[in-house]
């Protein structure tokens, strides 16, 4: 098990409940509802657990990897972290809207948007670099303690903003 492997099978799935939300006809906001339940938990879920296991690791053992912010590992995470706060805030935007309504569509859009962006840096930047610098061990340790992490919170997990710079100094 190699948690960037874990993180890629999140960005498909990730990728999935989009692509199921956008084929539900609107006026089912009953699937729609369950549906985008189900993806708003996975994503907040998803961010925690990446910023309480992989991204403190990254700052340790990472050093920048192809279009990395600045070149740095501490460029590749900070602008991860704003990425997140950036879709904690598209999800919240969603909830503003009545379900199946074309505002709440927008957003769900717009919220894909923001994810799908940083899924790609992601992949390519923090995930590259983990994988050229972290041991096999470490990614098998970190991968189990995210995939316990994620199965414990299944639910979700309290959506909170952190600020870049204090997550870098905090866990760099």
């Amino acid at each position: 098990m190699d948690i960037t492997q874990l993180i890629l099978d999140d960005h498909a799935e990730q990728r999935r409940l989009f692509a199921i939300i956008e084929q539900i006809d609107p006026a089912d906001t009953d699937a729609l509802t369950a549906v985008w339940s189900r993806l708003k938990a996975f994503l907040d879920v998803h961010a925690e657990a990446e910023e309480r296991f992989f991204y403190p690791q990254l700052l340790k053992l990472g050093e920048g990897a192809n279009d990395a912010e600045d070149g740095t590992v501490e460029g590749e995470t900070e602008d991860a972290i704003e990425d997140h706060n950036k879709l904690r805030d598209a999800v919240a935007a969603v909830e503003k809207s009545p379900v199946g309504t074309g505002a709440w569509i927008e957003a769900v859009g717009k919220a894909n948007i923001v994810n799908s962006k940083h899924m790609g840096e992601e992949e390519r930047q923090g995930l590259t670099d983990f994988r050229r610098h972290a041991s096999t061990t470490t990614r098998h340790e970190l991968a189990v303690q995210f995939a316990a992490f994620e199965a414990d919170h299944i639910t979700g997990v309290k959506p909170v903003n952190k600020d870049p710079d204090a997550y870098i100094e905090a866990n760099g």
